[in-house]
């Protein structure tokens, strides 16, 4: 079992990971409303919550208006960080101490649980049994997500991983950018979650993904669509048309999503 012991930059802000909460709003509406049962008290649960708790707050702001008795849980693993967040602790948001083996209290479970920008200091070959451990939290149908953003949240990477009687399952990647960086798909590749960083390379399937990427951008940039927002569009239409599973709703891609959810999962 691996222990959450590298501290964290903590450098968040207001706003961070809206371009996150807005696609779990979008998309997994059912997941955040559900209430029957062990539901009930499921909560969101949100680890590495960064030197002030605001991604948390905001995110439980806007679950809430799906599900207004939503319980949310910030973790951090270091304890003044904790002891600062308590001046926002009500009674549906709380702040513990805490790491992969989170701190939940009996009969407490978890529907969503997030861990962004937080694994950019383990080795790659170290995730997997992460995400297995993270994942044992999780009901049945459950999500976490785990992936990496730059600093304002302008572009982010992130693996969404369901869990499934079976285990974990590799479920999707989701690719956002808001524009303000341009756009071409090697903007994504500084961001990817930890264990893909290194292996956009010849003869890796994620390199072959991004190679694919790259070309139906070309294309799209080719026949005029030159502004970042018709580029991006136009190149995901061109990149489904090569490559299985890339979904092409007019939601996402109006918003600057990319969610590829691939047959079988994303590959280890």
């Amino acid at each position: 079992m691996t222990s959450l012991d590298r501290k964290t930059r903590g450098r968040t802000a207001h706003g961070r990971l809206q371009a996150l909460d807005v696609y779990l709003v979008h998309r997994e509406r059912e997941l955040l409303a559900r209430d029957e049962g062990a539901w009930a008290r499921a909560a969101f649960v949100d680890l590495g919550f960064g030197e002030h708790p605001w991604t948390t707050l905001d995110s439980a702001e806007a679950f809430r208006a799906l599900n207004p008795r939503l319980p949310v849980v910030g973790v951090e693993l270091e304890a003044a960080r904790v002891e600062s967040a308590q001046a926002h602790a009500d009674a549906l948001t709380d702040f513990r101490q805490g790491g992969f083996d989170l701190p939940l209290r009996p009969g407490e479970s978890v529907r969503l649980l997030r861990a962004m920008n937080l694994l950019r200091g383990y080795r790659p070959e170290e995730v997997p049994g992460i995400h297995r451990q993270l994942g044992q939290a999780l009901l049945d149908g459950g999500l976490l997500i785990e992936g990496s953003t730059d600093t304002p949240g302008a572009v982010l990477v992130a693996h969404l991983l369901r869990r499934v009687p079976e285990g974990l399952s590799r479920e999707a990647l989701l690719f956002h950018t808001d524009f303000s960086r341009g756009f071409a798909p090697v903007l994504f590749r500084d961001w990817m979650p930890r264990d893909f960083r290194r292996r956009v390379k010849p003869g890796e399937p994620i390199h072959a993904f991004f190679s694919d990427w790259t070309a139906a951008w070309q294309e799209a940039r080719a026949a005029g669509h030159e502004a970042p927002p018709e580029a991006f569009r136009h190149s995901v239409l061109g990149l489904a048309s090569r490559v299985e599973g890339v979904t092409t709703e007019p939601w996402l891609l109006d918003r600057g999503y990319l969610l590829w959810n691939p047959p079988g999962g994303i590959f280890q």
